[in-house]
């Protein structure tokens, strides 16, 4: 259940949403309400729905009841607000495609096709490799790039839209921790104007970059804040803290104590 108390405006709002696959429930009852500029991190086991419910806000699954709005709009109408970086992209190293011309892929739903680039346009894929430190790279052939590196021009790619929101599906994954790392000082940097929604299990990550944790397992356990309790992972894991949080519990979640005590 969503507690959260905020002036900042809503920019996505889940109410009571389910969805299924065939007759199973993925998705339970639902309810979210992100607010501009947050960084919620969305946590929980594989197969728990965290990335199905990325899928349902971008409209790329309808939810068996329930109601989505992004900013304020129906899906259809206000999904233009959204970036999405996926967690696999798939692509031919040998296909011979340019960093640039990956970044402008990301202006294809706001312009008609076989049109040539204005000049501003050309100027926002000039920004977005900027902001993600590509732009000297612009020009090299994406396959020859590192997994970081391709990572980087992906939420690039991202950008170009000039989204409100941006939704990430385990960014990092693949990636070794000092790329990482890099990656999320630079989604840190991004967070000062645009929302962002991310799938992980790096619970340290998640600790030291979001404003807030949701965990997920078919339904959402989410109290607008980053404190993590005992109560909402055993409902979540349902297997010892320790265990999830791979022998760093205290990085991430609240003393094991009834009382709340001090938040470590």
């Amino acid at each position: 259940m969503e507690e959260r108390q905020s002036n900042s405006q809503a920019v996505i709002e889940m109410k009571n949403v389910w969805v299924s696959y065939d007759t199973q429930t993925v998705l339970q009852d639902i309810n979210l309400t992100v607010n501009e500029t947050d960084f919620l991190g969305l946590i929980g086991p594989n197969g728990g729905g965290k990335t199905t419910l990325l899928k349902a806000i971008l409209g790329l699954l309808r939810p068996t009841s329930g109601e989505i709005r992004i900013m304020g709009k129906s899906v259809a109408e206000g999904r233009c607000h959204i970036g999405y970086v996926p967690q696999h992209v798939d692509f031919d190293r040998q296909f011979p495609i340019r960093v640039w011309e990956v970044v402008q892929m990301g202006l294809l739903g706001c312009r008609k096709p076989f049109t040539p680039l204005s000049a501003a346009e050309r100027e926002v894929i000039h920004y977005a490799l900027e902001q993600v430190e590509m732009g000297d790279l612009s020009q090299r052939a994406i396959g020859e790039l590192s997994v970081g590196q391709r990572q980087r021009v992906y939420i690039a790619r991202a950008l170009t839209s000039n989204p409100q929101i941006l939704l990430l599906d385990e960014p990092t994954a693949s990636i070794d921790p000092q790329v990482a790392g890099a990656i999320y000082e630079l989604l840190r940097r991004i967070n000062q104007t645009v929302t962002i929604v991310m799938v992980s299990h790096d619970m340290n990550v998640v600790s030291s970059y979001v404003k807030s944790i949701g965990c997920l397992n078919r339904q959402l356990h989410y109290h607008g804040t980053k404190e993590v309790t005992q109560d909402m992972m055993d409902a979540i894991y349902k297997c010892p803290i320790d265990l999830i949080a791979h022998g760093l519990p205290h990085r991430v979640l609240s003393p094991h104590e009834q009382d709340g005590g001090n938040h470590a």
